[in-house]
Formats: structure tokens, sequence, C-alpha cells
């Protein structure tokens, strides 16, 4: 055999064992993701009904609707989580500006509902608001007792510069990479009162950092199994690299989330 012919024929061989291998490694890969998404897929219409938009209303202003963050129905369906960083410092009761949430609807319609605090918690960076009047909406079920750990899946639904991307739901996946302690800044020093810093040492406040990326307009979302749809967390603040413009075309894909059980203890006292 010449050559040229062996070197064709051997060309041949490697070409055909690199096809058989790809027909044979292809099914495997193209059903990783069906099987991984297969549960979230399934979640997400169940999460998206009980997410809202929270702002504040004022007929006069345009817009009229002014975007603030994130929340998502729990309880007896008439009360509302979120960020408390998430509210306004005060509304312009002069001017008839009204704390809202906007449930979106087909995309052409939207259900606006007045709502008022109920309580904050500062240092947790929590509130829980309640809905003035109308029928109840889908609560989403919080994870009771629920062992987080880290490398476990999560998921979390919100409005991500819902200001400019309008008031769509969007869905993000990742894991959980740290369990960490951390300190919510303080809005001044005055704060930070002594009571507040003996707290502070003695139960350290441990909050879920991400491997997902955020971003503003994501704060108050709910952090849930994938799976059950069961809530975790509440999504609290993304880890800006540089400056806050840098999120948005530079983002980190890191994010911080308060584990659900200091929300499960603003629901009791509230009872």
């Amino acid at each position: 055999m010449s050559r040229e012919a062996w070197s064709g024929s051997a060309a041949f061989a490697v070409t055909r064992r690199r096809l058989l291998a790809q027909l044979l490694v292809a099914p495997l890969l193209a059903a990783l993701p069906l099987s991984a998404g297969a549960e979230l897929v399934a979640t997400v219409p169940r999460i998206k009904p009980s997410v809202v938009a929270v702002g504040t209303y004022q007929r006069t202003r345009s817009p009229a609707f002014q975007f603030r963050g994130t929340g998502f129905v729990v309880g007896n369906g008439l009360l509302v989580a979120t960020n408390a960083h998430v509210l306004p410092e005060r509304l312009e009761s002069d001017k008839l500006e009204a704390l809202v949430i906007v449930l979106p609807g087909d995309g052409q319609t939207a259900n606006v509902r007045a709502v008022s605090v109920l309580a904050t918690e500062r240092e947790r960076d929590l509130a829980v608001l309640r809905i003035q009047g109308g029928a109840p909406l889908p609560a989403l079920r919080l994870a009771t007792g629920a062992r987080v750990q880290e490398g476990q899946e999560i998921a979390f639904t919100g409005f991500p510069i819902g200001n400019v991307l309008g008031m769509t739901p969007v869905t993000h996946r990742g894991i959980v990479s740290a369990i960490t302690p951390i300190a919510i800044p303080q809005a001044n020093a005055r704060a930070l009162n002594p009571a507040l810093v003996r707290r502070l040492a003695k139960d350290p406040f441990r909050v879920y950092q991400l491997d997902a990326t955020a971003y503003p307009g994501n704060s108050g979302s709910p952090l849930y199994d994938p799976d059950s749809g069961l809530v975790i967390g509440v999504l609290n603040m993304v880890f800006v690299k540089s400056t806050k413009e840098s999120v948005l075309s530079d983002p980190s894909g890191i994010s911080y989330a308060i584990p659900v059980e200091y929300l499960e203890r603003m629901l009791e006292a509230i009872k």
C-alpha cells in the first residue's frame, strides 16, 4: 500500500471513530439539560403568579408607576415579603403618592393593588406588606425547617432592571456557593447602637452566597428549590465589582439571599 493510500485510510479510520464517539455522546448530552431543568420547567408556572413588582404610584407623575424592586405573596395571600431597602423612605402623601404592588398580566394589562407596610426589620433587610382589600393572591410556601446546604441548586424569579425591561417575571438559576456571616450596612452610624453590635457578635447573621447572576430590581425575589418550589430565602443584594453602573455591563455572578427562617420569625410575630 502506498504512503498516500495508507494515510488516507488512517485518516478515514480516525474520522470514523470520532463520528461514532459523537453519535454515542450526543444523546447523553442532549438528555442532560432536559433532566436537569425538567423540574424547574414545571415549577416556574407555579411561582410566577405569586411574584409582584413593588413600587410607588402617583397618578399625575410620568410614569405614574415607579418601580423599586420585587416581592412575593406569602401567608394568607394578603401579605407580601420583600427587602426593607426596596421601600421608599417616605411617600409624598400631599401629592397622593401610594405604595403599591403590580401583578403582571398577559403583557398588555397589569393589576395594581395598594399595600401598606406591616412590619420591617432593617437589620435583616426584610419587610412585610399588607394588601389593602381585594381577594387573596396565591401564596408561596416557605421551606419551614429545611436545611440548606452548600452546592444545593436554587432558582429565583423577579424583575431584573424592571424599570427598563418591563414587568415580565424573569427566572435565574444557580447554586448556594457558601453560607457566610454578614452584617447589613446601616443607613448611618447612629443605627449601629451597642445592642445591635452585641447581637451581631453573639448571633452572627448568616446569609446564602449564590453562584448566580442577579441585577438591580431582583431585590426581594423569592429564592426557592427548583424541584418543590418551596421558598428558602429572599434575594437581597448583588456584589458589585466596582461601580453600580458596571453591574449591568459586567455582572459579578455573585449574589446574596437572606435565609427564610428570618422571614418566618417576622410572620410569626405578626400573627
